[in-house]
């Protein structure tokens, strides 16, 4: 784990064409995303490649992954369940996934580019020719000491994607080994249903507890409310997936 120290960050939205400035705590990340191997001493998982990142993982089974570590290791668990809907205790200090503020400020390191290396140099990327994910950290670290941030994996984070167009739907950021440059960058933004599972989906694990219920590091329960009621026109380009009656 690395420790960030706060600040804060201005979050783009291009499809909706919004930008909003977001403040962030200090908070812990991890340098690495999670492993194969990492997964499988915490879930029954097989790991075939020990040191490449954990993938086809759900943003349900990420999460729950998150409070299986954190008992593992004596923390308090961070998320709560009732079936499918999920929680976060914020006052809790156990791991989770990192806000999509956090992501990006850790991301970021200070830079303020779509990259913050010459991307052959910090990401794999479709230019590579991959065809899987790669082993971490054989790519530049950012300044915060971070590996794979851009490239090799999407990584799950906490926030909903557009709650007023795709429901449930929850982020992933940072691009993957078969993303060409315009996708492998800090702001880009993409996502999917809690049980949607890629081969270039994993996650990175955070760490911090906050004393303000319903909202930390760019989060908000009530944001998250306000913009799934906004019955505005669909962004150019986006499907609305709505449930019957809505």
């Amino acid at each position: 784990m690395r420790r960030i120290r706060g600040g804060s960050v201005t979050l783009h939205d291009a499809r909706r064409k919004v930008e909003r400035v977001a403040s962030v705590d200090d908070f812990e990340i991890a340098a690495f995303p999670i492993t194969e191997e990492q997964l499988a001493e915490i879930l029954p998982i097989p790991s075939r490649h020990p040191r490449r990142p954990a993938v086809e993982l759900s943003w349900l089974r990420a999460v729950h992954f998150c409070n299986a570590a954190s008992e593992w290791e004596g923390l308090d668990p961070v998320y709560r369940f009732d079936g499918e809907v999920v929680a976060w205790d914020v006052t809790a200090d156990g791991y989770r996934l990192p806000t999509e503020a956090e992501w990006e400020y850790a991301c970021r390191a200070g830079s303020t580019g779509p990259h913050y290396a010459p991307l052959a140099d910090a990401a794999w990327t479709s230019a590579d020719g991959v065809s899987s994910a790669q082993d971490v950290g054989s790519r530049l670290p950012n300044l915060y000491g971070l590996f794979d941030t851009l490239g090799n994996v999407w990584e799950w984070c906490w926030d909903l994607l557009d709650p007023a167009r795709y429901d449930d739907y929850r982020v992933f950021r940072g691009g993957g080994f078969a993303d060409d440059a315009w996708s492998v960058r800090a702001s880009v933004r993409r996502g999917g249903a809690p049980r949607t599972a890629q081969d270039d989906v994993g996650l990175r694990v955070a760490r911090g507890a906050f004393d303000t219920p319903g909202e930390a590091q760019g989060w908000s329960e009530l944001a998250d409310r306000e913009r799934a009621a906004f019955d505005g026109p669909v962004p150019f380009g986006w499907t609305p997936l709505r449930r019957p009656g809505r």
